[in-house]
């Protein structure tokens, strides 16, 4: 497929990708239950948002929603792969979009929910994936900064996409070389192929909401959230892992909480070093999710009140959505 037909193809995928609700927000901020309720008052399926929940027997530290809360409500994408295997955004995206026609062939609604802001991103913008690799264009590079160095590579960068050339560090020998090599393939830098990509979209075009705790009742849940896994099973459940699988792929790794407790194990740090670590890496990620939610104008905040129920929450977002359908109705010829 050339990237003309490619880019028509990513469109008509996230055409299907937007004409879906997503609930999305920052860690244990409630997604699930709010999750429940809105999925029950839709007649929908849920598709999980999750770049961790897809692995199997990670459970404590991913927060997945229980077994019996997967048999109230149709779940998918959790608990398809090993520990050991790596996954990609595309692959997720993949996936995905054939789950959202298995379940409109049931005559169900679709609802994405999960934190996973990059996965979010990919579903309602797409995802340019470039050409296929010119194994002897990248081995002419290889053979180039054996004598010259990446800095001399990113200085040709400089001159044919300055923009990626800004981005990446001179370090990241991957990416220099990729970047270069879709200028030698399509004559345009892979910067602009993003932008050709990445088409935004109004909130009231879409049904994606995102939840929005005050930053201090948030920092509060996730202390609750840290303190409850290292007392309900996590290093065990570790130590299970690394018994069976000697070790955890790189992005299974990415889960916060995991690598921690490894290091915990393996006399690099102590318990309440962990679980310390822990609590501040999840509180770094949240402000990370907080920062791309607030950064894709497809998502309208909805912030919590104090007593606000997860029903509550769930109405207020269904009210959002039904308002956004009536006024598509209305607009269409």
């Amino acid at each position: 497929m050339d990237l003309t037909s490619s880019l028509e193809s990513n469109r008509s995928a996230c055409a299907k990708a937007l004409s879906c609700w997503y609930l999305t927000g920052a860690t244990a901020g409630g997604k699930t239950l709010v999750g429940l309720e809105l999925a029950r008052r839709l007649n929908a399926e849920i598709i999980s948002l999750d770049s961790m929940a897809i692995y199997r027997e990670m459970d404590i530290a991913t927060a997945k929603p229980t077994p019996e809360q997967q048999r109230a409500i149709p779940h998918h994408l959790i608990d398809i792969i090993s520990p050991v295997e790596t996954f990609s955004v595309s692959k997720y995206r993949e996936v995905a979009l054939q789950k959202i026609d298995e379940i409109r062939g049931r005559g169900r609604e679709v609802l994405f929910v999960g934190g996973s802001a990059l996965y979010l991103k990919a579903m309602l913008r797409g995802l340019f994936e470039g050409p296929p690799a010119d194994w002897k264009f990248r081995e002419a590079i290889e053979e180039e900064i054996e004598r010259v160095g990446t800095a001399a590579l990113q200085e040709r960068l400089k001159l044919l996409d300055p923009l990626s050339a800004h981005k990446l560090h001179v370090n990241d020998r991957r990416r220099l070389i990729r970047a270069l090599e879709v200028v030698h393939l399509t004559g345009k830098p892979i910067s602009h192929w993003q932008m050709e990509f990445d088409h935004a979209h109004r909130a009231d075009e879409c049904r994606v909401f995102a939840l929005r705790h005050p930053r201090a009742i948030l920092h509060e849940r996730i202390a609750q959230r840290v303190a409850w896994m290292f007392e309900n099973g996590l290093v065990a459940e570790v130590e299970r892992l690394l018994s069976r699988y000697d070790n955890l792929s790189r992005t299974a790794l990415q889960a916060v909480g995991y690598c921690e407790v490894i290091d915990y194990l393996r006399g690099q740090r102590t318990l309440a070093e962990a679980q310390e670590q822990t609590l501040i890496r999840t509180r770094q990620f949240a402000r990370h999710q907080e920062t791309w939610f607030r950064g894709l104008s497809e998502c309208e905040m909805i912030d919590i009140s104090p007593g606000m129920s997860a029903a509550d929450l769930a109405e207020k977002i269904l009210n959002l959505g039904a308002q956004r359908m009536e006024k598509d109705a209305f607009a269409s010829p």
